[in-house]
């Protein structure tokens, strides 16, 4: 087996019609935190769920933070590029096909799932998003992001996600190519049951489509 650079959780898949998902978890998770909703939004998907390296406090992080919603655009590019370069060498030992594969990030987890696909689009088909800000004020190239497909769950009342964030984000997404679906559900920062119903409805049309 290689030498991963991040701890991490795999299972195979169940179902070969569901795509791959890669798990990233948010500040003060680990590798096993959004296993179970790996399995409720898409069963028998194959889950690669990493275990974020930074340590903000002794919370675990994928990058870290200078202040709340403060961030080192170098920082998070070098911690971005790691975890994609880890993303492509497990994919490639666990035979996962990047054309099909979803990061579904909550919290720190989805800003970097959003700066993965910004900076290294080739890793990803594109992913779920719950709770996103924009941590990269990057514009990408028309037609970088195209053929992706993004779903971004806010909530209506996060006191840490400006709201004014998730579309700003989403737009510059579309504006790279990639199909972007939003959701605003009454929630604060924290998942409810509504983010996984989108989720699961989005997925499905997905794989039927």
């Amino acid at each position: 087996m290689p030498s991963f650079t991040y701890h991490h959780v795999f299972e195979p898949a169940t179902d070969s019609t569901r795509p791959p998902l890669l798990l990233l978890h948010g500040t003060g998770g680990n590798e096993h935190d959004l296993v179970r909703l790996g399995h409720a939004i898409s069963p028998g998907s194959a889950l690669l769920s990493p275990r974020g390296d930074v340590s903000g406090g002794g919370a675990l992080r994928f990058f870290a933070r200078l202040a709340e919603g403060a961030f080192d655009p170098a920082e998070i590019t070098r911690r971005t590029n790691a975890l994609a370069d880890f993303t492509r060498e497990a994919a490639r030992h666990y035979q996962l096909d990047p054309g099909r594969l979803l990061a579904v990030g909550l919290s720190n987890g989805a800003n970097i799932a959003a700066t993965m696909l910004q900076l290294r689009p080739e890793t990803l088909r594109g992913g779920i998003w719950f709770r996103p800000m924009i941590v990269l004020e990057q514009p990408v190239a028309p037609g970088t992001l195209n053929g992706k497909q993004v779903l971004i769950c806010s909530g209506s009342v996060d006191p840490l996600v400006p709201p004014d964030q998730p579309p700003r984000l989403a737009e510059i997404c579309r504006r790279a190519g990639a199909t972007v679906t939003t959701k605003v559900h009454a929630a604060s920062h924290a998942l409810v049951p509504a983010d996984v119903a989108a989720a699961q409805e989005w997925l499905a049309e997905l794989v039927e489509g």
